[in-house]
């Protein structure tokens, strides 16, 4: 009596869909919510990419060079990436050289690294190449520039993930972008120049 009811009990398959779909299921929707996140991603960092067109565009013109106007751009591309991440931090900086030569490079200015850690300081004497009293890591200079100089510009977007599944993928609980842009302002002036560099010591 004992044996066959066991042996019933081996074959009977009365809830199996059921056992089987509380063990699949918690790895299928850890995959569906981490396909929304990639795909939410994909989508800020198209606006992203569309948004800095404009901003480059917008940013060669001669009004450009005014603070208030952009802060007025920077603004535009913050609330472009807030309508679509709320949450998201959106820091907006420029940086403009003389030559595009020069941008790409993007080389300190030159300094006797006399203690060897990579960064001009402890009294180390520097060249100030575009005499703005600072020695500069990537030879650029704060701001928009002016007519005929090279921006590169950053745009840099920090949000945490939609689901909170981040740790179970390994993910960090942030997403991080970085975009950049380099772009010559229009030509609506001759290029104002350095003067002669001048030997500083960093502090």
């Amino acid at each position: 009596m004992f044996l066959r009811k066991f042996k019933k009990l081996l074959v009977n398959q009365d809830g199996v869909s059921v056992t089987e779909f509380g063990l699949i299921s918690p790895v299928l929707i850890v995959m569906l919510l981490g396909a929304f996140d990639l795909g939410h991603g994909y989508y800020v960092k198209t606006v992203i990419a569309g948004k800095m067109e404009d901003l480059a565009r917008d940013s060669s013109l001669e009004g450009a060079a005014v603070t208030a106007q952009q802060q007025l751009m920077d603004q535009k591309i913050t609330d472009a990436i807030k309508n679509v991440s709320p949450n998201a931090t959106v820091t907006v900086t420029r940086r403009f050289y003389k030559t595009f030569t020069k941008a790409a490079a993007a080389q300190a200015e030159q300094w006797t690294d006399t203690d060897g850690d990579g960064t001009c300081n402890n009294n180390e004497p520097y060249i100030d190449e575009n005499l703005n009293d600072t020695w500069d890591a990537d030879g650029g200079d704060d701001g928009q520039g002016g007519a005929k100089d090279v921006v590169l510009m950053k745009v840099n977007v920090t949000y945490p993930r939609m689901f909170p599944m981040a740790g179970l993928l390994g993910w960090n609980n942030d997403v991080v972008f970085l975009s950049d842009s380099i772009l010559a302002n229009q030509p609506y002036a001759a290029q104002d120049q350095y003067g002669t560099a001048i030997q500083r010591n960093c502090t």
